[in-house]
């Protein structure tokens, strides 16, 4: 198979300074693309352009500040990033769990406010953009882990319930799913399509700095994971490939359409989701 030749394109990912993130960077900038790293950290994002720009051997590699847990942050990004003459991939790939429950700025349980609520904001402020260049995408790192999702309605920020870490990533997982169902629909004869992948279970940083039994077990296990290259795959198929772009609202597992849970595919859940998340960012 050719190397797709992304000369010309814009690309935007989110949390591309490590992991995954950093990886599709560097091959995605490697095929030609003009990367728009979007990173919480300054330090930790200058460091890793320095990284792409080098790996790329072109310069055409610039970053964003963005913690997607903070909507005044996301807005003042979303401003900066729709101003680019062109978007061809959004790529939301930056997720994180929380051993404890935090909140954040806006007062959202921090996991389902930075891996569901700020991608969500984040998508709808470039969606004109994306449309306005057509042929384009958003890509949406879910994982396999929405298998465990249940959205708890009246209380999805486990603020009644007690709180349990694994439970709320795994339900952000299941939002990141449904959102991107809620999308395609919306998207069908815009130009844009969408898709959520399942990276595999990868050896990253993910979970390291938290404590609990599931850090443990990420630290431990990481031994037995796929390496981040193999886990970054997906991501820079589903950002590159042309034929990706033929499908609309699909879930991709090693590289190729996979088979998701029943509460994944239910739609009323999806809409039910993006009217909660709308009145949300509307209200916050």
């Amino acid at each position: 198979m050719s190397t797709p030749d992304l000369t010309g394109k814009t690309l935007l990912i989110t949390g591309a300074n490590s992991g995954i993130g950093l990886i599709a960077a560097k091959a995605l900038a490697r095929m030609g693309g003009e990367i728009v790293m979007i990173c919480r950290s300054p330090d930790k994002g200058a460091a890793a352009l320095a990284e792409v720009k080098a790996a790329a051997g072109h310069d055409r590699v610039r970053l964003v500040r963005c913690d997607l847990s903070s909507l005044a942050s996301v807005r003042a990004a979303g401003a900066e990033l729709a101003a680019l003459p062109r978007i061809d991939v959004l790529l939301n790939n930056a997720g994180a769990y929380n051993a404890e429950r935090r909140t954040t700025a806006d007062g959202l349980e921090l996991t389902f406010g930075a891996n569901h609520i700020g991608p969500f904001l984040l998508t709808q402020l470039l969606l004109e953009r994306l449309k306005a260049t057509g042929a384009s995408r958003v890509i949406n790192v879910a994982s396999a882990a929405h298998l465990g999702g249940k959205l708890v309605w009246d209380d999805l920020g486990y603020e009644r319930r007690g709180y349990q870490a694994l439970r709320a990533y795994c339900d952000s997982k299941l939002m990141n799913i449904l959102f991107t169902r809620a999308l395609a629909r919306r998207l069908e004869g815009s130009g844009v399509v969408t898709h959520s992948l399942h990276p595999g279970a990868v050896a990253t940083n993910f979970a390291v700095n938290d404590t609990g039994a599931f850090a443990f077990l990420a630290r431990i296990g990481s031994i037995f994971l796929l390496s981040p290259e193999q886990g970054a795959a997906t991501s820079i198929a589903l950002c590159s490939e042309p034929a990706v772009g033929e499908k609309n609202g699909l879930y991709w597992s090693s590289r190729r359409p996979a088979w998701c849970g029943p509460q994944a595919r239910d739609d009323e859940a999806a809409e039910r989701l993006w009217a909660l998340s709308e009145e949300l960012v509307g209200r916050l």
